[in-house]
């Protein structure tokens, strides 16, 4: 990044900043020298832009096509009354611009696609992913291994966030965690699963801070950890993995030499192949189905059911050879966000007979057994 100075003005608006040892005038420079993109200016993408043109990032893009509609205003904060109808990405640019004149804010309201990744992300030094979208989440994973950029992804489901960071060169990447996406449709997006206002705000605010920890230079990033947030327990929990050799970016021998657009791999028919049960289904046929606890072992060693196996979401590609082939294969984690990516790739990889339970663990103790422990996500 190229250095800067900072004028009387920025002294007066960061002063906070400056009176940190760990950031001082040149943590101060490097953030005003520094360009941000956003990709997604909703939920996570809304608190992140607050925050980074708060705390002085030099360059600030966004790209949303979307437009603000009324029900996005339960946790879009980017957005008020006024703003319903216009382009999320002028009416992001205008917010934050009234916020902090001093910066640049560039705004992209297109669709990103593999068409147009490599000419708006080589243009930024770190990428902020806040979309709902599986599709442009790998997108923006492949496109910032394939680049060298810095990666900060979250997400969002009902009550429970995750979060993790990419540096080139010292961690692993979001395939190294999840190598392939779920179809299209089969987790469910916030207009059907619902999802509690205050949360993106939590995640993307912590996204905030992992791109101003990178910029500045200081603290310990998101390598290699998953983090995540039970909302209705308030409890944080971690999972640790490492970059995995066949990765198939950023691996030994990558398969995957240039962004491409996914829709291939997020057909209708995987959705189609994947039964859905409620708790119910599956109590009646508990002992003629294989059980696949997703889940990170510590919290399957709270409580599991019987005959459950547990094969974390994370090693599911490089485990599919434990799952039986003789019987259903029923996946189930805490809140049903895990199973269905599971049983997605599980699909894919030319598994029959998959079903996931809806709603977890957390619906089984619900409607089931309310004596049964769920251990909070970590």
């Amino acid at each position: 990044m190229p250095s800067v100075s900072l004028s009387p003005a920025d002294l007066a608006r960061y002063s906070r900043h400056l009176s940190l040892r760990e950031v001082g005038v040149p943590g101060q420079q490097k953030l005003k020298a520094a360009k941000v993109l956003l990709v997604g200016a909703g939920g996570l993408g809304s608190p992140a832009a607050l925050y980074l043109a708060a705390s002085g990032v030099g360059t600030i893009g966004v790209i949303d096509n979307d437009r603000v509609d009324v029900s996005n205003l339960q946790r879009q904060v980017l957005y008020d009354t006024n703003s319903v109808g216009r382009p999320k990405a002028d009416a992001a640019k205008e917010r934050l611009l009234a916020l902090n004149p001093e910066i640049e804010l560039v705004s992209h309201p297109v669709e990103l696609r593999a068409a147009n990744v490599r000419e708006i992300f080589s243009n930024y030094d770190v990428v902020l992913d806040g979309t709902d979208r599986f599709t442009t989440r790998y997108l923006s994973n492949d496109a910032c291994v394939l680049l060298g950029k810095p990666l900060v992804s979250a997400a969002i489901h009902r009550f429970e966030g995750q979060a993790m960071t990419y540096v080139p060169g010292q961690g692993p990447c979001y395939r190294c965690l999840f190598p392939e996406p779920p179809a299209e449709g089969l987790v469910p997006n916030c207009a059907e699963a619902g999802v509690l206002g205050v949360l993106p705000g939590v995640m993307g605010t912590i996204q905030a801070t992992e791109a101003i920890k990178l910029i500045v230079g200081v603290g310990e990033p998101l390598l290699g950890r998953l983090l995540t947030y039970d909302a209705l327990a308030m409890r944080f929990g971690e999972f640790r993995f490492s970059r995995r050799t066949d990765c198939a970016v950023c691996g030994d021998q990558p398969t995957i030499q240039a962004p491409a657009d996914l829709a291939e791999l997020c057909s209708a028919d995987v959705m189609a192949r994947v039964q859905r049960l409620t708790p119910a289904d599956l109590r009646a046929m508990l002992n003629k189905v294989a059980i696949i606890d997703v889940r990170a072992p510590a919290e399957f060693a709270v409580a599991h059911l019987p005959g459950a196996v547990n094969i974390p979401v994370g090693e599911m590609q490089q485990r599919l050879d434990e799952i039986p082939r003789d019987r259903q294969a029923v996946f189930i984690c805490r809140s049903g966000a895990r199973s269905m990516t599971a049983s997605a790739i599980a699909t894919r990889a030319g598994l029959v007979n998959v079903a996931h339970l809806e709603g977890g663990l957390l619906g089984w103790a619900r409607e089931l057994d309310a004596s049964f422990v769920v251990a909070p996500a970590g």
